[in-house]
């Protein structure tokens, strides 16, 4: 059975409970957010390449949610941003499919010698992909 009978059933109870629901309880606010978030619900029945779930993203971010409370004490706003900015050129290679390491390596390489926008554009990451090992990517 595929997934768009199951959520179309699944609709059919929500529809049916949340009248008779109290809205300010936790049901009637859970009933009510799945009614609101409806049409996002179903994108991945009209497009195939978005899947149901957000696991791979959730798996992204999970470190950087952790890792909040250490950041707390970064001594300084420029060290946090450092932080950030090191943690985002990281997280924007693995999300093309690039070993961090390596793309790090590579930036700071070429990263001096760019003095013009088209050569700082071609060190991003998705443009610099072809010259770099590719990760395995999770499932």
């Amino acid at each position: 059975m595929g997934a768009a009978p199951v959520l179309a059933a699944f609709k059919r109870w929500v529809d049916d409970l949340l009248p008779g629901v109290p809205p300010q309880s936790a049901l009637g606010k859970a009933l009510a957010y799945t009614t609101k978030q409806w049409p996002k619900l179903l994108r991945h029945l009209e497009h195939a390449d978005v899947p149901a779930h957000n696991n791979y993203l959730e798996n992204l971010i999970r470190p950087f949610s952790q890792g909040r409370r250490v950041w707390l004490f970064a001594n300084n706003p420029l060290g946090a941003r450092a932080s950030a900015n090191l943690y985002s050129l990281v997280a924007t290679a693995r999300a093309n499919g690039i070993e961090p390491c390596a793309y790090l390596n590579f930036l700071f390489e070429n990263l001096p010698a760019a003095e013009t926008v088209d050569s700082l554009e071609a060190l991003l990451s998705w443009n610099a992909r072809s010259s770099l090992p590719a990760t395995r990517r999770a499932a």
